[in-house]
């Protein structure tokens, strides 16, 4: 194992300086994720134990990037967690502590379930998806959604960059889509998890972009004939 005293962030920095992987790229139709977006991780003033915040203009970027995926009939995704009453969805994921702020304590309904209110969301247009588990992918809709509309490109924001999104990064590697995390529009807890996985995944399994390179992209996109 190759040794460092570099921090993560500095680690991610030296990456996107001087990257030695190709790119995956964009592909031909691309689909726009948003992971978790909900009160419980967005607000910091009223739920700091569970929110973070990396970028303060992340949910305006998410904003942006809905509207223009909306302009050119791109689907939009956006999910949340929540359990039911007892928790007992929430499996084993729910079992290591049981305090209001713990996982399974996120009550369909509740606050802590609701989105933020800064998102906006068109609830005729876009799919809105409650999820159980880490993975968008996990026993969601999804796949079939990237099926119908024929993507091959899933571009990710939302949160934690360590957690959910790295979760739903490595199943779209694996179910065959090219992926895209959206720099600015991740976040995490701490910087370390967060500078730590955005070097992984752009190292393994997706392309971290900008998201002014994003924007220009889904700007710039025109629908495949496919």
């Amino acid at each position: 194992m190759e040794s460092s005293n570099l921090t993560p962030r500095q680690y991610y920095a030296q990456i996107k300086a001087t990257p030695n992987r190709a790119k995956f790229g964009f592909g031909r139709k691309p689909i726009l994720v948003n992971i978790d977006l909900q009160k419980a991780y967005t607000r910091v003033d009223k739920f700091p134990k569970t929110a973070y915040e990396t970028d303060p203009r992340q949910l305006e970027y998410v904003n942006a990037l809905a509207k223009v995926c909306r302009s050119k009939g791109i689907p939009v995704v956006w999910t949340r967690v929540g359990y039911m009453d007892s928790g007992e969805d929430a499996g084993v994921w729910g079992t290591r502590t049981n305090t209001p702020d713990s996982l399974q304590n996120i009550k369909i309904g509740s606050e802590r379930h609701e989105f933020d209110d800064r998102l906006e969301i068109d609830f005729k247009r876009d799919a809105v998806y409650n999820k159980l588990m880490p993975s968008v992918f996990h026993e969601t809709p999804l796949r079939s959604l990237l099926v119908w509309h024929r993507a091959d490109t899933v571009i990710i924001t939302g949160g934690s960059t360590s957690g959910c999104v790295r979760a739903t990064c490595v199943d779209s590697l694996a179910s065959g889509y090219r992926t895209i995390i959206v720099e600015e529009g991740v976040a995490d807890k701490h910087e370390i998890p967060h500078f730590a996985n955005l070097c992984d995944m752009q190292l393994k399994y997706a392309d971290i972009e900008s998201y002014a390179t994003v924007r220009k992209y889904l700007e710039d996109y025109k629908p495949a004939n496919v």
